[in-house]
């Protein structure tokens, strides 16, 4: 096994398979072990290219956004390295698709038309969608953070700590996780 910085090459049966895969499923692989890992090949006339997940339900998402007027398998797997798999659940159960729009390479137009066409097909391919409506704002500030640049560890403590502050809108929950964000970065700023 040989991990690069967006694909890894599995050896099965003595041949070297080269697999795209998100940055997350990358963490998880490791040198010299064994790995499980859902895959889906892609065939163009001048290329086979395989794109490896951890879950079926990443794996199911992927095909979905490749279904997607406009969503090439490169552009789904981008959206599956910004997004999670709750996010984007949240983010087309609630018609957000400014959360699309974060992801690079995604445009105004190609973000509506994800939040149009998945808002039927998840429900109808399997794909669970089981919400609170807490839990999916959480989902949608965490995604809208992490579109803003700052990792998701940072974006889901900020999230945690304004969410004290009782029963927010997601407009409310985000401002007040940037404002989180905002101070914690200051505490951590040096004069000089």
């Amino acid at each position: 096994m040989a991990i690069e910085p967006n694909t890894v090459v599995l050896e099965v049966g003595g041949v070297g398979y080269q697999v795209h895969a998100t940055a997350a499923t990358l963490k998880s692989l490791s040198l010299g072990s064994e790995a499980f890992v859902f895959t889906s090949l892609i065939i163009r006339e001048d290329a086979h290219t395989l794109f490896g997940f951890l879950t079926s339900e990443e794996q199911q998402i992927f095909d979905l956004l490749r279904s997607v007027t406009g969503v090439g398998p490169k552009s789904a797997i981008a959206v599956l390295s910004q997004l999670s798999v709750d996010a984007i659940k949240a983010a087309v159960v609630n018609d957000q698709d400014a959360v699309f729009k974060a992801v690079s390479g995604i445009g105004p137009k190609t973000a509506k038309l994800i939040t149009l066409t998945l808002a039927g097909k998840l429900q109808s391919s399997g794909v669970a969608i089981n919400y609170t409506e807490e839990s999916s704002n959480t989902a949608t500030v965490i995604a809208a953070i992490t579109g803003l640049g700052w990792p998701e560890r940072l974006a889901e403590q900020a999230v945690t700590v304004a969410s004290r502050d009782g029963d927010l809108s997601t407009d409310e929950l985000l401002r007040a996780a940037l404002a989180q964000l905002g101070a914690s970065k200051s505490v951590g700023a040096t004069d000089e």
